[in-house]
């Protein structure tokens, strides 16, 4: 474990290294406690760099066993290797050579998951960032691109599938060893060690066959855990559906004979786009109706979609530093967005990453880890894979499609793609693209991915009858972050409509002042007024359409312009921004009222809006459910910003689900009985909008009726994960002391017990049970049989839900869950740091909180920071947390 350095690494600092890596091939032995590693190296020293500069490469817990250059071992003298470090001093005195590393490593005890472990008896790696080095000394660093070569032999009984990047080249026994065998993979494509992969184990396989628009075949190949072949058809199918779509949209074709992914049980991240070879935790390819919910096929779809396209934009085109990391993930979380939007409902799918933007990333921008899209300097690269740098960075791309438009956008695209194929590429060198097709200046835009912040635009509105003009006056500003007391205006572009009595949007005769172009306002100043004329009735002003810009919006707009917005606007996205507006400020207010000790004040035309948008037969039935799924705790609680009581929320919104309940009950009670669906399951967006809306009435019904017997039906006669975990969770979130709860809960567990993904869910229902009971229920599931701090798929769904999830319960008033809640963060860090400092993430707010939880808070970070020596990764998030 990497131990607290206090080392910052700045992007100002940014130097090429003196020399490269032409040519890599590597060498494993496999062994569980005990492989070695053959690295030869081709070592070829730059123009520029002077003769006998040491050569200095990187290492993280290694051993050295041997080195050699052409052919010769190395004196003692002429170099220096501890774990961490390789420092060759005495080089040959030519441009060129050849450098042979041979290390061991253990496999088995990396319970970090970052370099070369094993996995329920898989041998598997993980790269990124800096994974590379637990391998083999190198240059790990994403702007040294070098073609591999790889040779694996391993037990053929213990591993029959050998796996790396590339294209299989040889394979057999080894000679004089029957009982092991080998494989020998090449990947032609230059690329960086973060992208290396190897697997090898004994797995099952669902194969299948891609044809690209030019004709050429490719092997398709999904690994997973004997038994579990059929859960991968799913995956499969949507790899194809990827392939497909980025020829089409992006004119991109795979470029190897082959496509492999290998789902793991035992992974820190979601997946990893390794070129050819890409490596997934097994929650993004397993799935069949029985045990995922229609969540889980999307986010399958969604994954698979991100890792393949990052075979053009990460591998093919990669970053040149870490501090261009949203070069690749920004525009590929952009990518996979447009992929989901075109196979399911494009409005929906807008509102869901809308929602996600605003329930992670913008807190993270309004708190002491807030950062730039790209950071300008960094302790622990790890824990800048982060909602800014993945959301707000697609969220910056879809910015550029907005201001030059959709052709343009496609051509500048095909710029990139044609100028940095087989480049190490900035973020400037992305822009400069985009600037090059249209002509326009982006230097301004720029600041998106060097100010820090949620930009704040207040719009402020004035109708003129007589002259018959709609003046909008906009102003922007952006408070100051960590590192950042000063910030220029940005380049906002905010989409719009006037939308007059009849729903329609009006057209003005003239625009004066302003930059307005069609149906987008660009906001450059900090203040601009812009003049609509030739508008004849006052109309209501629809902004940030789309969701056309990552901002804070405050419109003067009354209750009765936002139920008109949220029932005429042609933007479904505006509609639903006008409706959560109005029940955000409903449950702010009743808040207000719980912690005042009164009953929270209902307006019966909220109550009836809500009605209206659910029983409107027109809409998408999963836009309907988007909407009857009022604002979480955690929404109310980033709009409060300050003083908040997390239990006085929560009464709140409980108040205003009852009050829509009781309103409608006759009419949900109708509708939920109209949307059960006959006939085999389809993970479809249309069959899997009217569940959401159907178990979304499960909900209200339930509380309205006061009684658990609904979900207990529901969860006895459903055919599917999705109605059957929906139905579990309103008996545990809202009957969890019943007889009702507990069966079902033992039923699950009786059926699936043996199944950890599926238990995950399991885990997850009880720890997001509202209120102080949770953290008992917590501490005893940490001793159930299936729980294990070496797994993260089990920590994040029980201690990850617990933290993050479930508001009341963790931010108990009398601090028991945060002193809980370090105890575990300490207790992993020295395992895996990764995990951990994610997991201290869920305090990033915790200056938000009301006095008393804000102290217990602040305590156990505290203690966290005081305890020993901590991880790099967990120590980086600890001091910012507290700065």
């Amino acid at each position: 474990m990497r131990t607290e350095t206090g080392q910052t690494f700045r992007l100002e600092d940014y130097r090429p290294t003196p020399y490269a890596i032409p040519e890599t091939k590597l060498d494993f032995s496999l062994e569980p406690e005990k492989t070695i590693v053959r690295a030869t190296l081709t070592i070829e020293r730059r123009d520029g760099t002077p003769a006998g500069t040491p050569l200095v490469l990187d290492g993280d817990e290694l051993k050295l066993v041997s080195i050699a250059i052409d052919g010769k071992p190395l004196a003692d003298n002429s170099y220096v290797a501890t774990p961490d470090q390789l420092e060759i001093s005495d080089l040959p005195e030519g441009k060129r050579f050849t450098l042979e590393i041979v290390t061991e490593i253990n496999p088995t005890t990396n319970r970090q998951l970052s370099g070369l472990y094993r996995s329920s008896g898989v041998y598997c790696t993980q790269c990124e960032a800096e994974g590379f080095r637990r391998i083999t000394y190198y240059y790990d660093r994403p702007d040294v691109l070098s073609v591999y070569t790889v040779h694996i032999d391993a037990d053929r009984q213990a591993a029959p599938i050998l796996l790396s990047n590339g294209n299989p080249v040889d394979g057999g026994s080894v000679e004089g060893k029957p009982d092991r065998h080998f494989a020998v993979w090449q990947d032609p494509h230059p690329k960086p060690s973060y992208l290396f992969a190897l697997v090898a184990g004994s797995l099952g396989v669902v194969k299948d066959h891609f044809t690209t628009q030019s004709g050429k075949p490719v092997d398709l190949a999904i690994y997973v855990e004997h038994g579990k072949e059929s859960r991968a058809v799913y995956a499969m199918d949507a790899l194809k559906r990827s392939m497909r779509w980025d020829e089409e949209k992006f004119g991109r074709e795979y470029d190897l004979d082959v496509f492999n992914i290998v789902a793991v049980s035992d992974f820190n991240m979601g997946a990893m786009e390794n070129k050819g070879l890409n490596v997934f935790n097994d929650k993004y390819v397993l799935a069949d109706p029985e045990t995922a919910t229609d969540i889980d096929y999307a986010g399958i779809e969604a994954v698979i979609a991100h890792e393949y396209f990052h075979n053009w934009t990460g591998n093919r085109i990669t970053c040149r530093d870490w501090f261009q990391l949203c070069l690749k993930e920004g525009l590929t979380v952009y990518r996979d967005h447009e992929f989901s939007a075109d196979e399911r409902s494009r409005p929906v799918k807008r509102i869901t990453e809308v929602k996600i933007l605003k329930a992670q990333q913008f807190p993270e921008d309004a708190g002491p880890l807030a950062h730039p899209v790209r950071p300008r300097e960094y302790r622990e690269i790890n824990n800048f894979y982060t909602a800014t740098v993945y959301e707000k960075g697609s969220e910056v791309v879809r910015m550029i499609r907005t201001i030059i438009g959709p052709d343009l956008f496609r051509k500048g695209m095909d710029l990139y793609f044609e100028r940095h194929d087989g480049d190490a590429a900035t973020i400037e060198d992305f822009v400069k693209v985009f600037a090059d097709v249209s002509g326009q200046d982006f230097s301004q835009f720029a600041l998106w991915y060097d100010q820090a912040g949620t930009p704040k635009v207040e719009a402020a509105f004035a109708y003129d009858a007589a002259k018959e003009t709609y003046t909008i006056e906009l102003s922007q500003s952006l408070g100051a972050t960590p590192g950042q007391s000063v910030k220029k205006p940005m380049h906002i572009p905010i989409a719009f409509g006037l939308v007059g009595p009849d729903g329609k949007d009006m057209a003005p005769a003239s625009i004066e002042g302003g930059d307005v172009r069609g149906d987008v306002i660009h906001l450059h100043r900090a203040s601009e007024t812009i003049v609509f004329h030739g508008i004849k009735e006052r109309p209501v002003p629809s902004l940030l359409r789309g969701f056309s810009a990552p901002v804070n919006l405050t419109a003067p707009l009354s209750d009765d312009d936002r139920a008109f917005l949220a029932l005429n606007d042609s933007d479904p996205v505006a509609r639903w921004q006008a409706l959560t507006g109005i029940f955000s400020q409903v449950l702010l207010e009743g808040a207000k009222r719980v912690r005042g000790d009164h009953a929270p004040a209902i307006d019966e035309r909220n109550v009836e809006l809500a009605g209206k948008v659910a029983s409107d037969e027109t809409l998408d039935p999963a836009f309907r459910a988007l909407c009857l799924t009022l604002p979480t705790e955690s929404d109310i609680a980033r709009e409060m910003g300050s003083n908040v009581d997390p239990d006085a929320i929560l009464a709140s919104r409980n108040h205003f689900i009852d009050a829509i309940a009781a309103r409608y009950a006759d009419e949900f009670a109708k509708l939920y009985d109209a949307l059960k669906q006959d006939g085999a399951f389809s993970p479809d967006a249309d069959a899997a909008g009217k569940r959401a809306l159907r178990n979304a009435l499960l909900d209200y019904l339930s509380r309205h009726e006061k009684s658990q017997q609904r979900a207990a039906d529901q969860f006895a006669l459903a055919d599917n994960m999705t109605d059957r975990f929906a139905a579990l969770t309103v008996l545990v979130h809202r009957f969890g002391d019943t007889r009702e709860a507990k069966d079902a809960l033992a039923s699950f567990e009786q059926q699936f017990g043996k199944d950890g993904l599926v238990m995950d869910k399991w885990f997850n229902v009880q720890a997001s049970r509202p209120g102080e009971v949770a953290l008992q229920a917590v501490r005893d599931l940490t001793k159930h049989a299936l729980f294990s701090l070496d797994n993260p798929n089990r920590v994040r769904s029980l201690i990850g839900s617990f933290s993050a999830s479930n508001p009341t319960g963790f931010n108990r008033k009398d601090g028991a869950a945060y002193e809980f809640f370090a105890d575990t963060i300490l207790s992993i860090d020295p395992e895996n740091p990764q995990l951990a400092a994610r997991l201290l993430t869920a305090l990033r707010s915790w200056r938000s909180l009301e006095d008393t939880r804000r102290e217990h808070a602040r305590a156990a970070l505290a203690r966290i920071s005081g305890a020993g020596k901590l991880s790099t990764d967990l120590r980086d998030i600890v001091d910012r947390t507290l700065a």
